[in-house]
């Protein structure tokens, strides 16, 4: 039987098949194929055909997704590993890196209003912890104002945001709807808005100005 298929790939080669289609065709292993036919010396016109085939829109843009999927693969290697070097952030790490946000991202022109704005989820759930476990900030005094384009769902942004930092609806204004000139596509890129997280508390205020300048006065 072997023998059989040998015969029949060497056959295909003299043709002008390549090993993969011949493998294909035969139901052998490429390997096999290419040692049956390593001997046969294909003429200009073959190869020419063969290289053709090799470029063809399909495979050229088989081979660009087969070499993105590796390149993304390796991406992810390091994104996993860095991840890992990461432990379990402790009360002096999360009290450093809400104040290092707050001063990236906060309010700090009205002095009896503490004001954090940002459309990235993770970035609102680290502040609602600085704000809970190291400002002390008592549930009631939690107040969320939500900047949205008016052709996307407020009702569904609204529940979004509430289960985001766990603030009861009842504690948000009137959501703020934005009539956008831009490219529709472009505005989605926002489907849940902009959320500002307001606490009106003067001394919080400077308590974190006060530690804003303490991490970064001597820089």
């Amino acid at each position: 039987m072997k023998s059989k298929k040998r015969i029949e790939a060497r056959k295909l080669r003299v043709e002008g098949l390549s090993i993969k289609e011949i493998s294909e065709k035969l139901k052998v292993a490429k390997s096999s194929v290419s040692v049956w036919v390593r001997d046969i010396k294909l003429d200009f016109n073959k190869k020419k055909i063969l290289a053709l085939k090799g470029n063809t829109k399909e495979i050229v843009e088989k081979r660009r997704l087969t070499r993105l999927n590796k390149e993304k693969n390796k991406r992810d290697l390091v994104v996993e590993a860095a991840k890992k070097e990461i432990k379990k952030i402790n009360k002096r790490e999360l009290w450093l890196l809400g104040v290092a946000l707050y001063c990236a991202e906060g309010g700090k022109t009205d002095r009896s209003l503490v004001r954090f704005s940002n459309s990235d989820p993770e970035m609102i759930k680290i502040m609602m912890e600085f704000f809970r476990k190291i400002c002390l900030v008592p549930e009631k005094k939690f107040r969320c104002y939500i900047h949205i384009y008016s052709h996307l769902n407020v009702k569904s942004s609204e529940k979004y945001w509430s289960k985001i930092t766990k603030v009861k609806l009842s504690q948000f204004f009137k959501t703020y709807c934005i009539r956008s000139k831009a490219g529709k596509h472009k505005r989605d890129n926002l489907p849940n808005g902009t959320l500002d997280v307001y606490v009106c508390d003067t001394n919080l205020f400077l308590k974190i100005s006060g530690w804003s300048a303490g991490m970064f006065g001597g820089y």
